[in-house]
């Protein structure tokens, strides 16, 4: 009879285990849904080799100072900037992914995402995916590697400023100079030669009625603007490959 109760007693402690197992990966589901819900971001589940990933998806609209409109899709840098650095201090994420599908936005806003990411010391690539236009191209060059889908965008342009503008040459100064902070950005973190840059961002022949230039897929490549063309399985696979790297020269 002892033994018989013991052997019951272990089933129920198992079935209760088996349980607590079950609720946990529950939570930890739920709490992935309301991450990608709210922030666009979630840690992937670790691979074989125990490399936690973590995805950052930059989408829609990047978000400044100003909140706009409740119907745009927006990407916040104030949910962005602190994420990077928890990224940055954390002993398990070994890699950032960052998607993007952006139309641009706040330059401050998106310059500040840039150099963030460009100054993590752990492994990152970046996959352009639909477009990354306007202030998303500093964001798209700023990783250690960067891909782009063959149907994948990058709008090229002057910038812009809405609102009121005097009409003094400060302010002309001023575009400038912010203008000057973009473009050195960008040819610092890829390939392309500044004057062939500040060439395809002055372009008047390729979008009516603006000044600027589309590339697609490829010729963000040929441009030397991205590394290379490519979907998720290339970008997750040259992530692993950069982690091991780093995870290697640190033993």
């Amino acid at each position: 009879m002892p033994e018989n109760s013991k052997s019951k007693g272990q089933q129920r402690n198992q079935s209760g285990e088996e349980l607590d197992g079950k609720n946990d990966k529950i939570d930890q589901e739920e709490h992935r849904d309301e991450r990608i819900e709210k922030l666009g971001q979630v840690t992937l589940d670790r691979n074989e080799e125990q490399q936690d990933i973590h995805l950052l998806s930059i989408i829609g609209e990047i978000e400044g100072h100003d909140n706009l409109s409740g119907n745009s899709k927006t990407t916040k840098y104030e949910h962005v900037l602190p994420q990077l650095a928890a990224i940055e201090d954390s002993r398990d994420i070994q890699g950032v992914l960052v998607i993007l599908n952006t139309m641009g936005g706040d330059v401050e806003a998106g310059l500040a995402m840039a150099e963030m990411l460009a100054s993590l010391s752990k492994p990152t690539v970046s996959l352009v995916l639909g477009g990354s236009h306007s202030i998303g191209v500093p964001i798209a060059v700023s990783t250690d590697y960067s891909y782009i889908v063959p149907t994948g965008t990058m709008v090229i342009h002057p910038v812009r400023m809405n609102g009121t503008v005097i009409g003094v040459p400060q302010t002309f100064d001023y575009f400038k100079s912010i203008q000057d902070r973009i473009t050195g950005f960008v040819c610092r973190h890829c390939s392309i030669d500044r004057n062939r840059f500040e060439e395809l961002m002055m372009e008047t022949g390729v979008l009516t009625k603006d000044v600027g230039t589309i590339l697609v897929g490829e010729e963000a490549v040929k441009y030397g603007i991205i590394d290379e063309v490519g979907g998720i399985d290339k970008a997750i696979s040259k992530l692993h490959e950069l982690i091991t790297e780093r995870n290697k020269i640190s033993e």
